[in-house]
């Protein structure tokens, strides 16, 4: 019988990897409070919240949001390692890509998501399943570091290559006036997804947790559990709540 406030160990939901879980939670916690940030300053006009700017265009805030960003797509390409199924898997991904373009289509036409993380992941997995899946994880390493590579190459390409369409904006080569809540292209970010298949086999080729004593659950392990939803959900949540505060018009 369990007593009053007992901590419930992660041994109770078998077949999860703690750190991985924790990982994850700890990456959509950041994200959504980086969004809320973002919606906070542009939609309400504050400067700051709970201490934080609202400012998202210092350097300090774009290396937060490419390592969150990229711990997350990191995690995906370890967890994509793990599942028996991933064409159900980048079918879950797909679905809720073209959700968040339909509901951002309708919210915002100017800045609708064409290719956001969860299009890049659902794509993703999909070239993992098609191209890699069968190679060793060394080849899908420097795979991915080619990629990675390449991706600080973009910047210059953008410059140099007259684009008057969004054709390639999932390869990071967007047209003139390409605009976005969120992109994520597979260039350089495919390569960090292929280096967590890598890594997912390295160091996970048992499928077991590196942490062998089981450790307590936490509300960051239940968020990685849901990851998806939470990223689904939570921009609806807060735009929401931003309407009935009469910051927001939906239509």
């Amino acid at each position: 019988m369990k007593s009053e406030g007992q901590i419930i160990p992660q041994k109770n939901f078998p077949g999860r990897i703690w750190e991985i879980d924790f990982l994850r939670g700890l990456a959509i916690i950041l994200m959504v409070g980086y969004h809320l940030l973002y919606d906070l300053g542009d939609f309400v006009g504050l400067k700051k919240f709970l201490g934080f700017s609202t400012d998202l265009t210092t350097p300090a805030w774009v290396v937060a949001q490419v390592f969150f960003a990229g711990l997350f797509v990191l995690l995906s390409g370890i967890s994509t390692t793990f599942s028996r199924n991933n064409l159900r898997r980048f079918l879950k991904f797909l679905a809720v890509a073209l959700l968040i373009t339909a509901a951002t289509y309708v919210f915002d036409k100017s800045s609708v998501i064409l290719f956001g993380i969860i299009h890049c992941l659902a794509v993703s997995v999909l070239l993992y399943m098609l191209l890699f899946k069968k190679h060793r994880p060394a080849v899908r390493a420097l795979w991915g570091s080619l990629i990675l590579i390449t991706g600080f190459f973009l910047p210059a390409l953008r410059k140099t290559t007259a684009l008057s369409s969004n054709w390639l904006l999932p390869f990071g080569l967007p047209g003139p006036n390409f605009a976005s809540f969120d992109y994520f292209p597979l260039i350089p970010w495919f390569g960090v997804f292929l280096t967590g298949t890598a890594l997912g086999q390295w160091l996970y080729s048992e499928k077991k947790s590196l942490i062998r004593q089981p450790l307590p659950e936490t509300f960051i392990n239940w968020c990685g559990r849901h990851s998806l939803w939470i990223y689904l959900l939570h921009q609806p949540i807060i735009m929401g709540i931003l309407y009935l505060m009469g910051y927001v018009t939906l239509f």
